[in-house]
């Protein structure tokens, strides 16, 4: 009988015959796939062109990235070219407080009475003497008031002055900012709520009712040095005008909506401290006259006094919320205890500038303020550099800095990233820096700094408009997004 043979049976056999006929003959060792080198995942970091290319910044790039612990540099782009450090200016200024006041250094408000007590009434002035403390806040001013309820003071012979001039008055950081920006106060030897007041407006029929106070946690005391008045139009927004010693506004009521709140920055400081220590000692029970302001160091006794928490602390709260009262009141403190008497903000911060170049190896840094609020403010990625590594991979900077999460190709947050970061953010409008530490994930210490800035574009921007202009927002979110790309791209690279 002949049995026929399929196709599907002749390729079954054939199939088999070529698997025994591999068998027969198999290498001596197994076939597996080529091992990836060891610096696979370096070889997936995009090229720093491409990752520049893709931010679409206009205006100059600097960066440089260094081992903490030589200084020898990694990477660097534009190292020498001096850029605004916007507010990654307050590292410098907190290592120069530390250096030259240290870090247990606590600013003192007294209260000072010239005469002695009798019957609970003061034979003589009652001063308020500010000690530069840049935190002293309602609640501060209210345990004064208690201390002197306590003593059983219940008014005076003289009169209520008050006391400044333990640093230079400031009418404002930056004058080159719209009049009613609150993170552009004056600044002066007492200093309250950052020398901002509070303005809140609400609905009231066909208006609005408005209130001006100095609210802490626990305390909102109106005040009366600082008024505003709705006036019925569009723009401007706010109009600003001093007069014998009051903070006058106008805001435009098409601006007010609903209702809302801000805070607007305060010109005389002293004055509107005193009112609201005035406020507080009407409460309970201790009469004060208007208040004046005291020329001389008054001579008495000391009948109240409140500190301030220690400069570290201090330090490491302005460092997280950028706050530019903070930071001047420590650059110019610090300079007068250097020995320098400081007669204006921007010689204090040449005497700060003076510092950086001999001691921190920034040859070229030059600065106009504590804060960096104003754009004059000049260093290069390579002097910032060269002062984190002076301060040390493990100094009292590194400590006191924010710490920065790691955040992807996306600019969203990577919660497993083996990289730490702590760094100092700095912005202003077309301008956008940060500097810091990184820890690669084999412990690499690494220091940095990246500075952007679009000076033509910032230049063009009319003062009534530098709160929000247009294009601004965009361009620092895009600086934001490559600084984080060259973080990732570090961190891998050279810590890893």
């Amino acid at each position: 009988m002949i049995k026929t043979i399929t196709r599907r049976a002749l390729l079954a056999g054939l199939g088999s015959g070529l698997g025994w006929a591999a068998l027969a003959d198999a290498p001596i060792t197994s076939l597996v796939p080529p091992s990836r080198p060891t610096d696979f995942i370096k070889r997936t970091v995009s090229p720093v062109d491409a990752l520049i290319a893709q931010a679409n910044l206009s205006g100059e790039i600097g960066y440089v990235v260094a081992d903490a612990r030589t200084g020898l540099v990694l990477e660097a782009r534009n190292p020498n070219t001096g850029l605004p450090p916007a507010s990654v200016a307050k590292s410098i200024t907190t290592a120069y407080g530390l250096a030259h006041l240290g870090a247990g250094h606590r600013f003192s408000t007294q209260v000072v009475a010239t005469g002695p007590i009798k019957s609970g009434k003061i034979q003589g002035d009652l001063v308020l003497v500010g000690g530069a403390d840049p935190v002293l806040d309602t609640d501060g001013l209210a345990q004064l008031v208690k201390s002197l309820k306590a003593k059983g003071i219940t008014g005076l012979s003289g009169g209520f002055k008050v006391y400044s001039a333990a640093l230079p008055y400031v009418a404002a950081i930056d004058p080159d900012q719209p009049d009613h920006l609150g993170y552009n106060p004056a600044i002066s030897g007492l200093n309250l709520n950052h020398n901002r007041v509070h303005f809140e407006w609400k609905r009231s029929g066909e208006g609005y009712s408005v209130a001006m106070d100095a609210r802490s946690d626990h305390f909102r005391p109106a005040v009366s040095m600082s008024r505003m008045k709705i006036v019925n139009r569009s723009l401007p927004v706010y109009t600003y005008k001093a007069s014998s010693g009051v903070d006058n506004w106008t805001v435009a009521k098409g601006a007010l909506g609903k209702g809302g709140s801000r805070w607007l920055p305060v010109r005389r400081p002293d004055l509107y401290a005193a009112e609201v220590f005035q406020v507080l000692a009407r409460s309970q029970g201790i009469r004060l006259s208007k208040p004046k302001a005291a020329r001389k160091m008054p001579k008495g006794t000391v009948v109240a006094s409140h500190s301030s928490a220690p400069l570290s602390d201090i330090a490491r709260s302005m460092l997280k919320y950028s706050t530019n009262l903070t930071a001047e009141v420590i650059g110019l403190s610090a300079t007068q205890k250097r020995g320098g008497a400081p007669s204006s903000l921007s010689a204090s911060a040449r005497e700060m500038s003076a510092w950086v170049q001999s001691n921190l190896g920034a040859k070229s840094a030059k600065f106009v303020d504590h804060s960096g609020l104003s754009d004059a403010s000049r260093i290069s990625a390579q002097d910032m550099v060269n002062a984190l590594v002076s301060l040390g991979a493990n100094g009292p900077l590194h400590g006191l800095m924010k710490e920065i999460p790691a955040r992807g190709q996306d600019g969203k947050t990577i919660k497993s990233a083996a990289y730490k970061v702590r760094a100092k953010t700095g912005t202003l409008n077309f301008v956008s820096a940060l500097a810091g530490y990184i820890v690669g994930a084999d412990g690499t210490p690494m220091v940095f700094a990246i500075f952007t800035a679009d000076l033509k574009q910032r230049r063009g921007i009319k003062r009534a408009d530098r709160e929000r202009p247009q294009g601004a927002k965009g361009w620092s979110r895009r600086s934001r997004l490559l600084q984080y790309k060259l973080i990732n791209r570090w961190a891998t690279l050279y810590g890893t």
